[in-house]
């Protein structure tokens, strides 16, 4: 009779399939446990039609073992729809996610996209896309962002009289329309008006059951999401005392399509020097008289000494990174409490939304620009013992 050739493992196959499903995949996004639960699904499938030829793989028994303890954790169940592998059944225009993962198995690479992070919160301090950390003046109306998908712009007012501080009181978000996928919608928020609607009083955008931008409100005038699936960008909002924060992941392709025009965004390129009132290696120097009027300790710091604001953003926030140091220098010179609360916020934004976990804390060494101007330096050399006692 004829020899029949014995059929070939695929189990590297399976799993090449399963990271494909499931690489652009994001835990902050709505949904992320039903697309992971269908691609785990797709992947057990797999090794069952391949187990006979696999019969004695280490690799083969450790991924079966793997999707067991995946399915527990996801509380996944066996039965139920899976992802398919074939690309052009999969593709959905008004998912980036989806057709991003399209061209990426077209032309053969792997990586999945690049996603940048930016927050703006307290009085107020920024995180860039390049992960630079500034706290800056900036009063009135500051554009984050401008580019060819989404506008973000924020206006700050002073905190406190006679000082540099200023805080964020309104924030106006503009996606842009987008082909089939949704017209321009526009939200707005301002202090104690934190909607959980677009100003058309829409909710959502774009046709059919799953919308491809929403609104999500998870606490009542106090915090919203936004999820645009069309750009896969997800934009948190809060208010916290009086003032607002902003939380943003956007894919690095779209954030960095702008025109020359629209060069003037914070999320990009950071605060102007002349907006800065850090020094490059924390915010003690502002604090003692740099942005505060020249008065005694107890009137600059109103409510607050040095070791109850520590004590405080401890309880908060344990890792004394440049979250905490915000915290502390928020305090001492606002004296409001809501703050504390602000920079916690803004830490488990950056938990949620930000796509490197190696990056999630940022300490004074390694994440600010040093400004130029000798003043500027010479200001942090003879600060560096204080900013030792106090901050590490």
């Amino acid at each position: 009779g004829d020899c029949q050739q014995p059929a070939q493992c695929r189990i590297q196959k399976c799993t090449t399939d399963f990271v494909s499903l499931t690489s652009h995949l994001n835990s902050a996004i709505d949904g992320f446990d039903s697309e992971f639960c269908k691609a785990l699904r797709a992947y057990a499938g797999c090794t069952q039609r391949t187990s006979k030829a696999c019969r004695g793989n280490l690799v083969y028994h450790s991924a079966v073992l793997g999707i067991s303890d995946l399915m527990s954790q996801r509380n996944c169940s066996k039965d139920g729809p899976t992802s398919s592998t074939n690309p052009e059944v999969t593709h959905d225009p008004c998912n980036y996610h989806s057709h991003a993962g399209v061209r990426e198995l077209r032309g053969g690479d792997q990586n999945p996209p690049n996603y940048l992070f930016c927050g703006l919160f307290g009085d107020p301090h920024l995180r860039t896309f390049k992960d630079h950390f500034q706290t800056c003046k900036v009063e009135g109306a500051w554009p984050l962002i401008d580019n060819n998908y989404l506008s973000v712009q924020v206006t700050n007012v002073p905190v406190v009289l006679g000082s540099s501080a200023t805080a964020t009181n309104k924030i106006t978000i503009i996606f842009k329309a987008h082909r089939e996928c949704t017209d321009q919608k526009v939200y707005q928020a301002v202090t104690d008006d934190l909607p959980a609607a677009f100003v058309d009083g829409s909710t959502s955008g774009g046709d059919g059951d799953v919308k491809s931008l929403r609104i999500v409100e998870r606490e009542s005038g106090r915090y919203v999401e936004m999820h645009a699936r069309y750009i896969g960008t997800t934009v948190f909002v809060r208010q916290l005392g009086r003032y607002l924060t902003l939380a943003i992941r956007m894919p690095e392709d779209l954030a960095m399509s702008y025109e020359e025009s629209q060069d003037l965004q914070l999320c990009v390129n950071g605060c102007p020097l002349s907006e800065r009132i850090d020094d490059g290696q924390g915010q003690v120097s502002a604090i003692l008289g740099h942005t505060l009027p020249h008065t005694s300790l107890a009137q600059a710091w109103p409510g607050y000494t040095l070791e109850t604001a520590n004590a405080q953003c401890h309880e908060k926030m344990p890792v004394k990174d440049i979250y905490f140091q915000s915290c502390v220098f928020d305090l001492l010179t606002t004296g409001d409490a809501n703050f504390t609360a602000a920079a916690h916020s803004a830490l488990e934004d950056v938990e949620a939304l930000h796509p490197r976990k190696e990056r999630w804390h940022i300490f004074p060494s390694s994440g600010h620009e040093t400004p130029r101007g000798g003043s500027h330096r010479s200001l942090s050399v003879g600060l560096t013992c204080l900013i030792l006692v106090v901050f590490l």
